[in-house]
């Protein structure tokens, strides 16, 4: 017997150890390298797994149709002497010489005007120009006589100026400038004297009457003067200025009108007495404006030779804007004398004002002074 190939088995019913035939060992050996060799080939010839390609998938824009043009933006219409909201009445701006005198207060109209430009002519005496478009004042005066440095005032309305009377020289300076001329003198209707009040303090005038005057030249609204910020927070003084409470200012030697916040508007006073209207209204304003500029002698004289002076308003200089109880320092340019006042910051953006009235303080270069607290 061969025994090289027998293998030892364990027998299942003793343990002893028995040889298997040689035969079906090496069958089973057999069988189980076939059985390795196709798995193997299997490993080998499998194909090897690949991933999908991604998908591309192509998204084209969707575009709008057409649309049309933004509509402009409505601007509500603002009255051009005082930035307030309203439809400006078709009818000139109106510019009143008042006096400004002890003897002369208190005036009658100043609380309705739109503004108020203070000037000193001679003997250091305070006198106003009242300019009006968006009220009617019932009665206005004491009217007084028309001085050099009204022109450049009033020659930017191309409206109507209303005056007592004035020297010839003068009177050819205000003819010259463009604005429509009413004196007492010349005997305009709408202008009398009132009882109650000796010469020359009592001539007063009726505003509806002179503007019922205004010829085919001067009917047209006044354009806009100084300009105004859309509301009082965004006014140039509000935005960038400093709080302050007072404003005392020296105009000349006779002359020291005041202003004081109260929380809504400049309360004005001559010297500490407030002032007033006739109706008994407290005058106020929205804005003082302060201009400090060249405040020369002309050729004109008045009584006892004393020199008539004007106003230097035709280039530019310092100025201050005052509203909604700040200041703020800025600069005032005018090209010509038909031409309006300008106010800018030191950045050279416009000083804005509030919408309301507005004081104009002109203030005489070298004597004059505004002092704040």
């Amino acid at each position: 017997m061969d025994d090289e190939g027998d293998d030892m088995v364990l027998s299942g019913r003793t343990g002893a150890p028995r040889r298997a035939t040689g035969g079906r060992a090496r069958a089973a050996r057999v069988t189980a390298a076939l059985a390795g060799a196709v798995l193997a080939l299997a490993a080998c010839s499998a194909p090897e797994a690949v991933a999908p390609a991604p998908e591309t998938v192509t998204i084209s824009p969707t575009i709008d149709p057409a649309k049309a043009a933004a509509p402009a933006p409505v601007v509500p219409p603002t009255w051009p002497l005082t930035g307030l909201p309203g439809e400006p009445a078709a009818r000139p701006a109106l510019a009143v010489k008042i006096e400004n005198t002890a003897v002369a207060r208190p005036q009658s109209g100043l609380e309705q005007a739109d503004v108020v430009w203070e000037t000193i002519v001679e003997f250091d005496v305070s006198r106003l120009i009242a300019v009006y478009h968006s009220q009617v004042p019932g009665e206005v005066g004491p009217i007084r006589s028309v001085r050099p440095m009204d022109p450049p005032v009033t020659a930017p309305l191309r409206g109507l100026l209303a005056f007592s009377g004035g020297q010839p020289g003068i009177l050819d300076l205000v003819a010259a400038s463009g604005v429509q001329t009413l004196s007492h003198d010349a005997g305009v209707e709408g202008m009398y004297r009132i009882r109650g009040r000796s010469a020359p303090h009592n001539v007063y005038g009726s505003p509806e009457t002179f503007w019922r005057l205004a010829d085919a030249g001067h009917q047209a609204a006044p354009a806009e003067q100084f300009e105004f910020a859309r509301s009082l927070d965004r006014a140039a003084a509000v935005v960038a200025g400093t709080p302050v409470s007072t404003l005392a200012f020296r105009l000349s030697a006779a002359s020291s009108p005041s202003w004081s916040w109260d929380g809504t508007s400049w309360l004005r006073s001559e010297g500490s007495t407030p002032s007033v209207s006739a109706s008994g209204a407290r005058l106020a304003a929205t804005n003082v404006v302060a201009i400090t500029a060249d405040h020369p002698a002309t050729g004109f004289g008045a009584q006892g030779g004393a020199a008539v002076p004007t106003y230097t308003l035709v280039g530019s200089g310092d100025a201050v804007v005052a509203s909604g109880g700040k200041i703020v320092q800025a600069r005032w340019q005018k090209d010509a004398d038909d031409q309006p006042m300008r106010l800018f910051l030191p950045d050279g953006s416009p000083a804005t004002l509030a919408p309301g009235n507005t004081w104009v303080e002109l203030v005489p270069a070298g004597s004059g002074s505004l002092a704040v607290g």
